[in-house]
């Protein structure tokens, strides 16, 4: 009878056990879709928010050269006030942004550090002072920034997408 008994209540306890290891399961790739979510935005935010101040301040300082010396769609080189002696651009002055596969990469004279991973697209698009199409980097007065990320967990992807325009404030 006991035995009975048992048998009864595996069978009724296991339907309740799968479905609660079912949304055992749904709950945690819910979470990890949501983390990665948050982790794309952070990195793409801080990107986009640290290119934006380093082109307001590009041309700024003593004996500065021109603000941008490199204007592509992937790549820009930006620039800040020269050394003492004036002959080239002071520590940290030369900044490169550029798309090197999926990594966004800045250098300032270190080596290309990662800013943002799982970059999906990176667009630069710059504009003269009238707001048409700037034909020379000297003739650049405002940069529109379009940064895009993806990251993965699993089968899951999630993303970020951010748009901004940007204007130099020392030209």
């Amino acid at each position: 009878m006991h035995l009975v008994e048992l048998l009864v209540a595996v069978a009724l306890l296991g339907p309740v056990l799968a479905g609660t290891l079912t949304a055992l399961e749904s709950g945690r790739r819910a979470y990890a879709l949501g983390a990665a979510r948050a982790e794309s935005q952070q990195a793409a935010r801080v990107a986009v928010e640290r290119l934006a101040r380093e082109i307001r301040g590009a041309g700024a300082g003593p004996r500065a050269p021109t603000a941008i010396s490199v204007a592509e769609r992937e790549r820009i080189v930006l620039h800040r006030g020269l050394d003492g002696d004036g002959t080239r651009p002071a520590r940290g002055g030369t900044v490169t942004w550029r798309l090197a596969g999926t990594v966004l990469r800045r250098d300032a004279g270190g080596g290309a550090q990662p800013v943002a991973p799982g970059v999906t697209r990176f667009v630069l698009e710059y504009l003269d002072a009238a707001g048409r199409p700037a034909r020379a980097p000297a003739e650049v007065r405002t940069v529109v920034i379009t940064l895009a990320t993806e990251a993965a967990r699993g089968a899951e992807r999630a993303g970020a997408s951010f748009v901004t325009r940007v204007r130099l404030r020392n030209r």
